[in-house]
């Protein structure tokens, strides 16, 4: 069973450097913390070629042209925002924001019939944004699924960044999984999960290739299976980062599998997969350095090769010390 680059790939999070970070943001404020994203950014444009890589060949196919360091400057700089917003929205200070949503009362909708409902992203902007919902609705819940590995991972964040923010995560893989996803819905809760990614690349994955910006892309078919087993409507959302203190919040039903015969489940799963992948895709050239893929999306399986660091100029005598990084 071999696992998908991007879950083989060690996290360079240093819960000491995470924790000084969140000191420096929340005493400095926002504004005067933003200037270490310029170090931040030119080390992973320095010393990071598979992200520059990755972010080239995204950027190429989104944009309709070759894509210049600037272009992957932005898009790291970007993905590096929304990191460090984190830290603030972990924190409750959602007055820091212009956040604006779109369709909301979808979700709205979803949690007065009380049986709960799957909010399903992508890589695609802020996650930690849409908890945004939660401030005019106190009762609703929102748990979160992943796998194993990274729920670890998101535990040691949180207790970094804001020990007391409470965040239910659902671990993927076990045995019980879908069992605690159902009582979780069972109470009216909200399922959320970024359901873009393939854990494994050796056929283990049960996928459905689509066209994607132009070229094939494997997409993972288990997230809208087992929102059709659980007969749950679906609802799409992204947070994209807009620049400055600006979100845009976006949610779009994706499917309702409440009354789908067991004979129809199938052929709806691969229906609503479609438009999974279509709204990605409309998004992304809505708001092209929202992307946070940093690996080979689309497997071409070119060959490794010397790279040089994707900043040309400057930066471009570092050497290449290995890893890049990944959002989890």
């Amino acid at each position: 069973m071999i696992r998908s680059d991007w879950a083989q790939r060690e996290e360079r999070s240093n819960l000491k450097l995470l924790r000084a970070m969140t000191w420096v943001s929340l005493n400095l404020g926002r504004r005067l913390s933003r200037v270490l994203l310029v170090p931040i950014t030119a080390y992973f444009l320095a010393f990071s070629p598979d992200v520059c890589r990755a972010s080239r060949a995204y950027l190429a196919r989104v944009l309709g042209r070759p894509a210049r360091w600037r272009d992957v400057w932005r898009h790291v700089w970007t993905f590096a925002s929304t990191v460090h917003d984190r830290i603030y929205l972990l924190n409750g200070r959602f007055d820091l924001f212009d956040l604006r949503l779109h369709d909301q009362t979808l979700v709205g909708a979803a949690h007065a019939e009380g049986r709960g409902a799957f909010l399903m992203g992508a890589h695609l902007g802020s996650f930690e944004v849409c908890r945004t919902i939660g401030r005019s609705r106190p009762s609703l819940r929102v748990a979160i699924t992943m796998y194993e590995e990274n729920a670890r991972h998101i535990n040691a964040i949180l207790a970094t960044v804001n020990p007391a923010a409470k965040q239910d995560v659902i671990p993927l893989g076990q045995i019980d999984s879908m069992l605690k996803v159902r009582a979780y819905l069972d109470t009216g809760s909200m399922i959320g999960m970024l359901a873009d990614r393939t854990l494994l690349r050796d056929g283990g994955d049960a996928v459905q290739s689509f066209d994607f910006l132009g070229a094939p892309a494997a997409f993972p078919l288990g997230p809208l299976r087992m929102a059709a087993m659980l007969r749950r409507p679906v609802i799409f959302m992204t947070g994209l980062y807009r620049g400055g203190n600006r979100y845009d919040i976006h949610f779009e039903m994706l499917a309702d599998f409440t009354n789908t015969p067991r004979g129809a489940r199938e052929a709806e799963v691969q229906a609503a997969l479609a438009r999974y992948v279509a709204l990605i895709e409309r998004y992304c050239r809505e708001a092209p350095y929202n992307w946070f893929n940093f690996f080979d999306f689309w497997q071409t399986g070119a060959q490794r090769r010397r790279d040089t660091p994707c900043a040309r100029g400057p930066l471009a005598h570092h050497p290449d010390l290995g890893n890049s990084m990944r959002d989890s």
